[in-house]
């Protein structure tokens, strides 16, 4: 029965174009720690310092965990669900990443390109020299023009703020990618290209709009046809009111902590009111815009922990993974957002034990997001870990609470 009931999941799976669920099974964990890791997440909810939360574990490939936990929307009381749909913000860079090396792949770039080779309004850049205060600043020419690769390392020199006049694009979304990273082009670099790490979502942006002009696609539609499709991350977009409702009806709420408690973040946050779905966005945000659901980013962090392949069909070259999840600059100082942390190509790596204390080994890479959710890839012991809320000024201390528990349940 059980064979007939896998073979029936396979030619559904078929039928749709998707590929297959990952496997379950926990052989490799004792059974009661990673039971720990449910009631110690109700307690963050119980505490109200999260609505509710989706955690996953996957080891050797197989899913050990996956459980739900409190309130995805508190005011309708509607129950979070191991299918609840985030806002996974930042976590889609990586993803962004992975599109630019699909074209690399293919030849249609280099990441020594310069930037201007493919978007021309990035020609005869300026650079800030020197600063008088807040109004004044002497300009000059870079010594050497950006890259491709200089984006996907945040070394740059692109801002990390918006550009005068549409400083409140973030939140509205109204402008398609093309003419925003036009805009971004006329903003001056903040210091010499590769000579510091400063995080810049224009950055990442710029690579989505490269991936448009590269491929003939919109950027949205390349990532859809190359990698949800094939993958079959089937609740991954970035527009939910060109969905249907009962996605929409999935979407988690995305909340703030407050002395009294939580209270639902609105038209403050990055992609507007969480509760008007991002209506009347042309902006997919490479950056950030990304919506999608635990086993979709479990089903595309697999593949990344197994070098460019899952079930037979291969999306990227080994060698293209190691290069991305490669610590690019180290050297620097600060290299990331952590003690211990820096940057492989747009992917998060934890670079020595600094970062290794949340049990997350030297070689880690993953990539958190601005309203609580975080992912990561952790090679030495062939795992993933996946946690998604919706909080606006998270403390975090949760998703490193999985990683602890679900490293230390391993059977020796």
């Amino acid at each position: 029965m059980r064979r007939l009931h896998a073979l029936a999941l396979l030619l559904v799976f078929a039928a749709l174009g998707l590929a297959q669920p990952l496997p379950r099974g926990a052989e490799a964990f004792h059974t009661e720690k990673l039971a720990a890791i449910k009631p110690r997440m109700q307690r963050f909810v119980d505490e109200k310092q999260i609505p509710g939360a989706v955690t996953m574990v996957v080891q050797g490939g197989k899913v050990a965990h996956l459980e739900a936990v409190g309130l995805a929307n508190l005011e309708t009381k509607t129950p979070m669900r191991t299918d609840t749909i985030f806002q996974i913000m930042s976590m889609t860079k990586p993803i962004t990443g992975v599109g630019i090396m699909l074209l690399m792949e293919e030849g249609k770039l280099s990441l020594s390109d310069p930037v201007e080779r493919h978007l021309p309004e990035f020609r005869n850049q300026w650079m800030v020299e020197s600063r008088e205060g807040d109004t004044r600043m002497t300009l000059k020419r870079p010594s050497r023009k950006i890259t491709i690769l200089d984006l996907m390392t945040h070394t740059s020199g692109m801002a990390g703020f918006m550009p005068e006049g549409i400083t409140d694009f973030m939140r509205t979304m109204d402008r398609p990618l093309s003419e925003a990273v036009a805009a971004y082009a006329q903003v001056p670099l903040q210091f010499e290209p590769g000579a510091r790490w400063m995080y810049s979502n224009m950055g990442i942006d710029t690579l989505g709009r490269i991936i448009e002009v590269c491929s003939g696609a919109r950027y949205e539609d390349f990532l859809a046809e190359r990698l949800f499709q094939p993958l079959g991350m089937k609740d991954s977009f970035f527009f939910p009111m060109k969905e249907t409702a009962a996605k929409r009806e999935r979407i988690a709420m995305v909340y703030r902590r407050t002395d009294d408690g939580l209270v639902r973040s609105s038209s403050e946050i990055l992609g507007g009111d969480p509760a008007k779905y991002r209506e009347g966005a042309r902006y997919p945000g490479p950056s950030f815009g990304l919506f999608s659901t635990a086993e979709d980013l479990a089903v595309f962090s697999q593949m990344m922990l197994n070098g460019g392949t899952l079930h037979g069909k291969r999306y990227l070259s080994a060698e293209t993974v190691k290069l991305m999840r490669t610590l690019q600059n180290g050297h620097m100082e600060p290299s990331g957002h952590n003690p211990g942390q820096g940057f492989g190509l747009t992917w998060t790596v934890a670079k020595d034990a600094r970062f290794s204390v949340l049990h997350r080994p030297v070689g880690t890479f993953g990539h958190g997001g601005a309203f609580g959710t975080d992912y990561w890839i952790d090679l030495e012991h062939q795992m993933v870990g996946i946690f998604m809320t919706g909080v606006a000024n998270s403390q975090r201390y949760e998703e490193k609470a999985l990683s602890q528990i679900a490293v230390t349940a391993l059977k020796d």
